[in-house]
Order: C-alpha cells, then structure tokens, then sequence
C-alpha cells in the first residue's frame, strides 16, 4: 500500500507541475489584460497535435519539436490577439468571451475536419527510472523537469527583461504606462502570444505522457480554471503551486476511492476556495 501511495504521489507530482505550465498562460493573459481566454482548451491540443506531428511527419524529437511548437504558439497567440481581442479589449468582459469562445469554435471545427476525433500518441520512450519502490517513466520526469525550466524562464523574463518588466507594468497599469512611453498594444500583443506560447509548449508535454484528440484540450481547460484559482488570478508562480495541488490530488484519491470521484473532488475544492478565500490559496489580500 506504502508503495503503490508513493508511486501515485510521485506521478501526481509530475503531471501536476504541467498542469501548473499550461494554467500559467491562462492566468498571465488575465493578469495581463483582464481577458479570460476561453480558446485555452484547443491551442493546448494544438500543441499536442504539433509535437505529434512533428514526430510522425518530420521525425523530430518530441523535445526538440517543443521548441518549434513554443515558436508558433507565440506567432498564434499574437494573431489572436490582433484580430479577435485588441478590438474588445476594453469592452464589458462579455464581448472578450465571446470573441476568444469564437477562437476557441473555429480551431476545434477545422482541427476535427482535418484531424477528425481519433485518438492519437506520441510513441517516444526514455526509459524508467526506479527509486526504490517508485518507477518513473523517464518521459513523464523530462517534461516536469522542462516545465520547471519553463517556469523559471518566464519568471527571470518578467523579473529581468525591459520587455518583461514593460508586461508588469501594463498589468498593474496600462494607461500609466503608456503615458510613460511603453507600447501597451505591442506588450498586450506579447503577452498574449506567450499565454498562448506556455499553453501549446504544456499540451505538447502532455501528449507524450497521454492519448490526445482534437478535443482533449477542454478537459485541461478546466484543470487550468481550478488550477487558477487555486494559485490566484494573474498569478503565473501561484499556478505552478496550484497544478502541484491538483496533480496530488488526482495521484491519491484513486488510491482510496474510484477514479471517478476525481473531477468531482477537483470542483467541490474549487468551489471551497471561491467561497472561502477567492483571491487564490497564494494571492495576496485586496
């Protein structure tokens, strides 16, 4: 029992230091811009088609294609952001969901015309890895290893870059900083294509470690939403915490009850926590 709990948790572990990777890009555009990024779900499966895609047809290591995705993830976010959001950007918060819900209907109507609802996996293997009665899959470890480096990559960006701190400024104040002489539509553009960016890089993750279809990215959607407020909105550390929590979640309760009492323990938390401290386990007070 011990060890089957200490293989659980070390899997939830893992998994959840992805969900916390793609719950950053959701949170960042919201922290950024106050948008909430209903297109979330299927630029994840995005990424998990591009990683595939990039192994089956082009024979690229799945890591590597990661970079590929991560590029053209950002390139997306940016479009999106120019076409469908810049122009609801201060509108009521109504106009912004219904303008990324619209995104969010169009990649999933063309990505099942082309892909159809079939389920797909990438087939790549790095080994094991045993410690004591714990065996890691060596793929799963590699991605909670990159997403970490991820993590630590956006955060030195933030804290370290002019164009960094250019998004901390136009997140606690976008007409200050503008009238300072930075180019808030430009950051607002950046920010965007690099929620979009972190989303795509989490799914491609994900799908080397899972089976995928053109749908999959809406229950990771919801994951994020949980994880989100569990970390604290426009929180991007806050969300890595907060996927911890939700991955251990999902490694124990199949431990001690039937894996279908897992959504439904993920929501009665997430509910706990709007009733209880809705600024997030690791936001500040307002």
């Amino acid at each position: 029992m011990l060890g089957q709990l200490l293989a659980s948790l070390t899997d939830g572990l893992l998994i959840g230091i992805v969900y916390g990777l793609a719950a950053m890009g959701l949170t960042l555009i919201f922290g950024v811009m106050n948008v909430i990024n209903l297109a979330h779900g299927p630029i994840i499966a995005l990424g998990m088609f591009g990683v595939y895609l990039g192994y089956t047809v082009l024979g690229l290591n799945p890591f590597v294609g990661l970079l590929l995705v991560g590029v053209l993830g950002l390139l997306l976010g940016v479009v999106i952001y120019t076409v469908a959001v810049h122009r609801v950007i201060n509108a009521p918060h109504l106009s912004s969901l219904l303008a990324t819900f619209s995104v969010n209907m169009i990649i999933i109507g063309v990505g099942t015309s082309i892909f159809s609802t079939s389920f797909r996996n990438v087939d790549f293997n790095l080994g094991s890895l045993s410690l004591g009665p714990v065996t890691v899959p060596g793929t799963r470890l590699a991605a909670a290893l990159l997403a970490l480096l991820v993590t630590a990559a956006l955060y030195l960006f933030l804290r370290r870059t002019r164009p960094g701190k250019y998004v901390r400024a136009v997140a606690n104040n976008r007409t200050a900083a503008g009238l300072m002489g930075i180019p808030a539509t430009r950051v607002l553009a950046l920010s965007f294509g690099i929620g979009t960016a972190l989303a795509a890089v989490a799914g491609g993750l994900i799908a080397m470690s899972l089976p995928f279809t053109i749908l999959s990215g809406g229950a990771y959607e919801l994951k994020s939403f949980v994880i989100v407020v569990l970390g604290g909105l426009g929180n991007p550390i806050g969300a890595l915490a907060g996927g911890v929590v939700l991955g251990l979640i999902e490694g124990i309760v199949p431990v001690f009850m039937q894996t279908t009492w897992v959504p439904v323990l993920e929501f009665v938390l997430f509910v706990l926590i709007l009733l209880l401290r809705p600024q997030g386990l690791f936001g500040a007070q307002r």
